[in-house]
């Protein structure tokens, strides 16, 4: 019996619905692992489709389509090493998660998902029927068996396959990012090694997926839980990976263990690839955004000149009479610190022409945010207007604290394709901005340094529709909405909650209100980077018309 074996690890960015484009990456992993000797290759979950297909995946011209291709996978790949490739199957009118084994031009096995996901942004029992746990598939001299991403976050499939013979754990994944999510699954992974005591090898896809963001980070585990190779997150890789045939069974050669950022790199890195895979598999090539000179257009800004280059972002400045000057100069500071286009279009001659047409029909009425919200709601018409003239997407800005409680004015500065600070609070706002000032990486396109002068973070934010306007006129000081809001949102609680935390009645309840009246907002805003388990879309599905109100513990 051989005691050795190469297995090619390919951990790739699939886009949705791009079946032959992500059978030409399957090809090229494959190439790859011919050429280096390798015995198998390996590609994530549903790689073949990209992943998460949403409902696509049930359309049968869609994944009649899939399993055609995985089909001429297996003859176009005959001639050396074998693969193993995510697609959907059919078994009778059912359809199913699976991993397919090719190997001589023959399909030699097809594992289907026993466990389906079906919280936070997955429905797949809605998708999938639930296959019985099969036993492991042989290649070359291994047994291998492949518990499909949630097989292996339960103990009973993995201990199936352990003890029905299998040598060694090849999960392949579809595991989008949140914060802190990589020690969650090498946590769980751990677990599963130790109770089955043999190898296992965490395969992760990566790339952008509307709000989705799959940050790779695969890893291998030896029995015991020793890490003997990481790869990269948010970054494509190919690993070959060397197992060996001992006394004690199967080990792994420990290979290179990529460095593993801290918690904001992981969510820059975030923001910065999803915005560049939704442009890039949207088919955009350029983005424009209004610039206020405020802290959140200048996050955006960065972000997407990261992501795009400086020479694919264009940035408006678009004043009022309430623009200070202060905001011109710190607004102009961005866009040359950053090196995008930048447009000066005002917003005066255009408001007025609207004032007059309303005024027949808003006589004998007072001036009120009606008023303000039209000029949000004229820039957002400009804005979009440059958009369909250049082709350019247009990014909208508002964060966590504004989308959640409905500050921004819906036609108008929520106006947009797509908002990378859609899951982050301001009062992290805050501290990113300081965070990319301080930190340049080879991923990101727009200069090192001081891109976001620090007036723009220090000075008081403001939506500057009124004189001396504050954002704080409005909303509680922003330590106190956030603090509420993790509570309300991502932790699920309650108003006795906030003030068991030491906040005010009055406040927890003001904060509840804005947060139950703004859910229409929400569901016409446009999709963002999901850094959290409590991301506005899919994680959080909330009714537009609620009239439930917590009262608390009186």
């Amino acid at each position: 019996m051989a005691d050795r074996f190469r297995l090619t690890l390919a951990q790739l960015n699939a886009s949705v619905g791009d079946i032959k484009g992500n059978a030409a990456k399957a090809r090229d992993a494959w190439a790859q692992a011919k050429a280096a000797g390798a015995d198998m290759v390996a590609l994530p979950e549903m790689f073949l489709t990209g992943y998460n297909t949403q409902d696509l995946v049930m359309k049968p011209a869609f994944h009649q389509d899939a399993i055609a291709m995985v089909h001429q996978l297996a003859v176009e790949c005959a001639d050396g090493p074998a693969m193993a490739i995510g697609a959907p199957a059919l078994e009778g009118a059912e359809l199913f998660n699976a991993y397919w084994i090719l190997s001589g031009g023959q399909v030699r096995a097809c594992v289907m998902k026993h466990h389906l996901p079906n919280e936070t942004v997955f429905d797949e029992v809605r998708l999938y029927g639930a296959a019985p746990v099969a036993g492991p598939y042989v290649v070359g001299p291994l047994r291998i068996g492949s518990p499909i991403c949630e097989d292996a976050w339960h103990q009973d499939v993995p201990e199936t396959l352990a003890e029905t013979g299998a040598q060694l754990l090849l999960v392949p994944n579809g595991s989008p990012y949140h914060r802190a999510k990589l020690h969650t699954r090498q946590t769980l992974m751990v677990s599963r090694v130790i109770e089955t005591g043999l190898p296992l090898i965490y395969l992760n896809l990566v790339g952008g997926q509307d709000d989705q963001v799959f940050d790779g980070g695969s890893f291998v585990l030896n029995p015991g839980g020793a890490l003997a190779l990481q790869m990269p997150l948010m970054t494509e890789a190919v690993a070959h990976l060397d197992l060996e045939n001992g006394p004690d069974g199967w080990r792994a050669i420990p290979g290179e263990l990529a460095h593993l950022p801290d918690a904001f790199e992981q969510d820059y890195h975030a923001m910065v690839l999803s915005l560049r895979d939704y442009l890039r598999k949207t088919g955009f090539k350029k983005v424009l955004l209004g610039l206020s000179g405020g802290i959140d257009s200048a996050i955006v800004a960065t972000i997407a000149s990261d992501a795009l280059g400086p020479e694919n972002v264009r940035c408006v400045m678009l004043p009022s009479e309430y623009t200070s000057q202060g905001s011109l100069e710190d607004a102009r500071a961005v866009a040359e610190a950053l090196g995008v286009h930048y447009d000066t279009v005002p917003i005066a001659q255009g408001r007025a022409a609207i004032t007059a047409t309303l005024a027949p029909v808003f006589a004998d009425t007072q001036p009120d945010v009606t008023e303000e919200n039209i000029q949000s709601r004229l820039r957002g018409l400009l804005l979009m207007a440059m958009s369909n003239k250049f082709g350019e997407m247009l990014l909208t800005t508002g964060n966590k604290s504004e989308v959640a409680v409905g500050y921004a004015t819906i036609y108008g500065d929520m106006a947009g394709g797509y908002n990378p600070i859609k899951d982050m609070y301001k009062t992290r706002v805050f501290e990113m901005c300081r965070w990319r000032n301080a930190n340049h990486r080879d991923w990101m396109l727009a200069p090192a340094g001081e891109v976001i002068p620090p007036r723009v973070i220090d000075k008081p934010p403001s939506a500057e529709l009124r004189e001396d306007q504050k954002d704080s006129d409005s909303l509680p000081d922003y330590p106190v909405l956030d603090g509420i809001l993790e509570i309300l949102v991502d932790g699920d609680g309650s108003i006795t909650d906030c003030i068991k935390a030491g906040y005010t009645r009055e406040d927890a309840k003001r904060v509840e209100h804005l947060l139950y009246i703004s859910e229409y907002k929400r569901f016409q805003s446009a999709p963002g980077t999901r850094l959290s388990e409590a991301a506005f879309w899919l994680d959080r599905r909330y009714p537009i018309a609620n009239r439930w109100r917590d009262t608390g513990s009186e």
